[in-house]
């Protein structure tokens, strides 16, 4: 089903912490400090948005197919260069779910060279089910993060268990980054990042069975948004 609402830009965090040290610790890298110091993020690809219940495909070329379980904010209000506190909220429209599905094998060659990702991310963001206004979680709102829990499900069977509110970098803390020296604009979409455990990468696809395949089913669920649901298929001829 389509996207249920018209996305304009898509920035996508880099803001659990766990998530962080653990893919790098997999690599025997420490932390580095600049990740403390600014909420960094990139761009994907609007164009490439499927919606619940969308069928998805490994990229050309790939064979590690994994998904990632986000939150994601939606601008509802137009704002520049916005303060790092709870006034920065008043933009947001509301949250839903966000798979960052991700091909590792090719983005483990774009890191490699220094820039990306790109390709190994482009070819699908899923949202959804449905856009929870922000006033309908404000009683889960507090020290800049929604208290949520969220959890990811693969054929029926928990991966993933993480909290939403685990965020090191704060919403206001991300909407003050992305919204500075340029225009946030109704539409555009703000993802968390993953949290921790939330992928296959973090887990270790010895750990669960292997990447994602054919006939796999993806469940992304987050606490008082719902459930985002994509199912693998083979890449169409």
């Amino acid at each position: 089903m389509p996207v249920p609402f018209a996305v304009a830009s898509l920035r996508d965090f880099y803001a659990f912490e766990q998530h962080v040290k653990t893919c790098r610790a997999h690599r025997g890298l420490d932390m580095v400090p600049q990740w403390y110091q600014i909420p960094v993020f990139y761009f994907s690809n609007p164009v490439a948005l499927i919606g619940d219940g969308d069928p998805v495909w490994a990229p050309h070329g790939s064979t590690a197919l994994d998904y990632e379980l986000e939150l994601a904010c939606v601008i509802g209000t137009a704002a520049r260069d916005l303060p790092a506190d709870d006034t920065a909220m008043n933009c947001v429209a509301g949250f839903t779910v966000m798979n960052d599905w991700s091909a590792r094998d090719i983005q483990r060659a774009e890191m490699a060279v220094g820039l990306g990702p790109s390709k190994s991310k482009d070819f699908a963001t899923s949202l959804g089910p449905v856009l929870v206004p922000f006033d309908d979680l404000r009683g889960f709102y507090r020290d800049g993060r929604l208290h949520l829990g969220m959890t990811a499900r693969v054929n029926g069977k928990q991966y993933s268990a993480g909290a939403a509110g685990s965020m090191y970098w704060t919403w206001p803390q991300i909407l003050a980054h992305a919204s500075r020296d340029t225009e946030l604009r109704r539409g555009d979409v703000i993802g968390s990042g993953t949290v921790g455990t939330g992928c296959i990468l973090e887990l270790t696809p010895e750990a669960v069975g292997g990447w994602l395949k054919p006939g796999d089913v993806v469940e992304l669920a987050i606490e008082r948004i719902g459930t985002l649901r994509n199912p693998v298929v083979e890449r169409p001829v």
